[in-house]
């Protein structure tokens, strides 16, 4: 049978995500062709800000290499807009756009003459999503001027801001204050301009609107609301200032508008297809021409616009299940709202209404100020009409299914907000309707892993590879496990579920064979060797870490491997600064040093100077590029608190003041640092010394403590935790002085290196092997390894070096600077 043809105007998220759900229900079925207006693969928009604010890299954001074209044989027009669908012919027609024209760009002049392209078709889908709106004003759009919409966007502010000192923002919406977030890392002062008299007006009511206020000033942000920009001032050709129509005004030599967005409709105007506010689509999303679909932000449904992902999704559905015809009779019956995000680092979820529409309306209210927290909900009818969760979102997985399944809320309404904030008292998986969204990260609904299920999915991993369903930010995946068990009486066994990485195909012990018999010393030499030269980029980080534990001298260090705190060595702040800190061995440090950390603090304009729960000093709002010289003035070790490795070893003072004090503490915290400082491991492990057992340095709570006792002797105790867990560590066994508590530890830290999975901390770790096997393997040796362990990491320790000497001779050159988002695009798109 001859394939028909879909022509997808579009390669966002919408037009990608459709074509993914029609190839999941009819592979054989379609050839595909797609335009897209940018000159690149489909990314994902929502993680924008992130580019802005450099917390990730232009190519870390793109959904869909090119290798998924190929391997699905669609056709990709990039650079290419197209602008009509002659309908009598039954031809989309598409132009080149200029290199330095927007994505959605309407005029002749920003289209390439003489350059375009024609595709024959049996269905169009048009994906053509949105434009950011410009309130009316004089002068924008010449020199200083920018929207925040693409990824070509990021490029020209961030280029642009280096020569520039004053931003303001357009738009106190949700896509304007992560704009502001963006610039104010690019070490701007950013002014968000506001119309509405609060900021984000669709998602907040006015109390907890003026607390985010609040809360975005504390961070540095300067807002006006209440303001509608009139005219923008120049002198000299380049941006002075802002003015008001209330004759107000404000200094900006940069100005970015995201102020919300409009459709773009203009390929279904020139096709002559219905369009309104957007285009015109029935509850199957087809348009007024019956071989023309349409979905995502450019449509209009029963007179509604939507400008969230969840909508989109339940769209493409409905248009899959429609156009393959494995249910022509799919319906989309409009979307109910709901939003669970972050604003500029603070959490936030929005559902439904904002404010009570009547008497019968109980309001229930939560406030707690001095924290930014507020927590709002609505019922009416004993149903969740209206939820604001603002600064804390923990129970707002399960009020969001509550309201997107319309369940009733129990008797004691604050139970909702302080009650079992995971669920099971209130949700049942298995109680839950088919068309329940389960997985609001991808849209999966309960219906869609039902079905993946019948096809023969058993467990979590193999759901999430048929569905996307867990794949984002895995909140879902007890409720995915709630469901198989309800199918099939139990959650199957997956090998998948223990790879090491997920790239990868083998657990820990089979993949550190591998690497030794083919003497892999690289990440790029793993995924060749071992997954056929695929490489994946959520496995990188891991497989850095575990290189360098077993080739802790030969390892060869690709740093584009690494998360950015490794690449730089300090920790990156939400605003794009980092945070330094030296290594303060013990706890314990000089005048000399004090004064060296005041004058670096000073010199390179920290942000905040922070006493830390390790007893270490940390230099907050360091600008990347000042990195090398920061380490320099300070002329103190890294204190590895970016990283996943042994951090800290935390004291008491032990027998030099204290009265109570057993043991020497201080020098053995000490002894221990001076050790073990650079160790990688498959998470941080934080250590504590007590010179008693009155515990003042909490050694009991740490991944390792030794708590002195009677005798001069010590007790080691292990896998404990005081943080979002709270245990008290295992006592693995009692020794007799500093040297022995060093073999000790360094033997217990090489065995939970060598088998601990990637990003379990200890005290899971012990939990999941058990203190006794533990005590037998390590103490008794029992399994005849302990020699080795202690070689193994003698080896880490003789390898160690002090990665902030890399300020005198960085790895790579670009190491220090900020990034350049335009090269980053061209990277991305030739790796696909």
């Amino acid at each position: 049978m001859d394939k028909k043809k879909i022509v997808v105007i579009g390669n966002g998220m919408a037009g990608a995500r459709v074509v993914e759900e029609i190839l999941g229900r009819a592979p054989d079925k379609f050839d595909f062709v797609m335009f897209g207006a940018e000159p690149y693969g489909n990314y994902n928009r929502i993680l924008l800000s992130n580019v802005l604010n450099q917390t990730q890299e232009a190519d870390d954001i793109f959904i869909n290499p090119l290798s998924w074209y190929k391997e699905n044989g669609i056709i990709l027009h990039a650079g290419i807009k197209a602008v009509q669908i002659d309908t009598g012919r039954k031809v989309v027609i598409g132009r080149e756009l200029h290199p330095q024209a927007a994505a959605y760009a309407v005029h002749d002049d920003q289209f390439l003459p003489g350059k375009s392209v024609e595709e024959a078709y049996d269905y169009v889908i048009i994906a053509t999503g949105s434009r950011p709106f410009v309130p009316p004003m004089d002068g924008f759009g010449g020199e200083g001027t920018f929207l925040f919409r693409t990824i070509d966007d990021c490029g020209r502010i961030a280029e642009y801001a280096k020569q520039c000192k004053k931003a303001v923002v357009i738009g106190g919406g949700l896509l304007g204050l992560e704009a502001a977030r963006g610039l104010m890392t690019h070490n701007l002062e950013v002014t968000v301009v506001e119309a509405a008299p609060q900021l984000m007006p669709a998602q907040l009511d006015a109390e907890s609107a003026q607390m985010l206020k609040r809360t975005m000033e504390a961070m540095g942000l300067t807002v006006l609301l209440d303001h509608k920009t009139a005219q923008i001032h120049r002198v000299d050709g380049r941006m002075h200032s802002l003015i008001f129509s209330n004759g107000a005004t404000t200094p900006a030599d940069l100005l970015v508008v995201s102020a919300g967005i409009r459709p773009i409709t203009e390929v279904a105007s020139n096709s002559g297809l219905t369009v309104n506010k957007g285009i015109v689509c029935n509850d199957q999303m087809r348009t007024s021409d019956p071989f023309i679909y349409a979905l995502g932000e450019c449509v209009e449904h029963r007179g509604k616009l939507y400008g969230l992902v969840d909508p989109i999704w339940d769209q493409a559905r409905v248009l899959a299940d429609v156009i393959s015809g494995f249910n022509p009779q799919a319906a989309y019956q409009g979307s109910k709202i709901g939003t669970k995000l972050k604003v500029m680092g603070v959490e936030l979820m929005s559902l439904g209404q904002k404010e009570a529409a009547g008497p019968g309306d109980e309001v229930v209210v939560y406030r707690e100020p001095n924290r930014g927290i507020y927590k709002k909900i609505i019922v009416r009818d004993n149903k969740l009409h209206g939820v604001i969760l603002l600064g804390d979102t923990t129970a707002g997985d399960v009020l969001m299914q509550m309201f997107l399944n319309e369940q009733n809320v129990p008797e004691s309404r604050s139970d909702l907000l302080f009650g079992d904030v995971k669920g099971t008292a209130f949700i049942r998986a298995a109680d839950l309707p088919d068309g329940a969204q389960i997985c609001n990260c991808n849209g999966v609904s309960k219906k869609t892993i039902c079905e993946a299920i019948s096809s023969g999915c058993e467990t979590v991993a193999s759901i999430g590879a048929r569905t996307k369903a867990g794949k984002g930010c895995g909140s879902c995946r007890s409720m995915i496990a709630q469901i198989i068990e309800a199918k099939l009486g139990v959650v199957s066994y997956d090998p998948s579920e223990h790879y090491y990485v997920p790239g990868i195909p083998l657990e820990k012990s089979q993949l550190i064979a591998q690497i030794k018999a083919q003497h892999l010393k690289s990440v790029s030499a793993v995924f060749q060797a071992l997954a056929a030269g695929k490489e994946d980029a959520d496995s990188k980080a891991g497989l850095a870490s575990l290189l360098k534990t077993i080739w802790p001298k030969d390892y060869e260090d690709q740093r584009d491997a690494r998360f950015i705190n490794d690449r730089v060595h300090a920790n990156i702040q939400k605003d794009g600064t980092f945070s330094v800190v030296p290594r303060i061995y013990g706890g314990v440090t000089s005048a000399d040093e004090l004064m060296r950390i005041a004058q670096t603090a000073v010199k390179y304009k920290a942000k905040m100077v922070k006493i830390t729960g390790g007893q270490r000093i940390d230099l907050l709002g360091i600008k990347k590029e000042d990195l090398p010289a920061v380490w320099k003035d300070l002329g103190m070790p890294s204190g590895h608190a970016y990283t996943k490795a042994f951090r800290t070893c935390k004291s008491c003072v032990g027998t030099d003041f204290c009265r109570f004090g057993v043991g020497d503490s201080i020098a053995l915290a000490q002894k221990i640092e001076r050790r073990f400082q650079g160790i990688e491991s498959p998470h941080k492990m934080k250590l504590a010394t007590a010179g008693c057992p009155r515990n003042c340095s909490e050694a009991y709570v740490k991944d390792l403590g030794a708590v002195a006792i009677e005798g001069g002797r010590w007790e080691i105790y292990v896998g404990g935790a005081a943080g979002g867990s709270v245990r008290k560590g295992d006592l693995l066994c009692t020794v007799n002085d500093h040297d022995e508590v060093l073999k000790y530890m360094g033997r217990f830290m090489e065995y939970y290196r060598e088998h601990a999975k990637y990003m379990e901390r200890t005290y899971t770790f012990v939990e999941r092997i058990g203190i006794d096997v533990l005590k037998g393997i390590l103490i008794d040796d029992s399994l005849g390894i302990a020699l080795k362990l202690d070689e193994r990491i003698q080896t880490a320790v003789d390898a160690y070096k002090d990665p902030w000497k890399e300020a005198d001779i960085p790895v790579y050159p670009a190491q220090f600077e900020g990034p350049k988002l335009m090269d980053a695009l061209k990277e991305a798109e030739n790796n696909g």
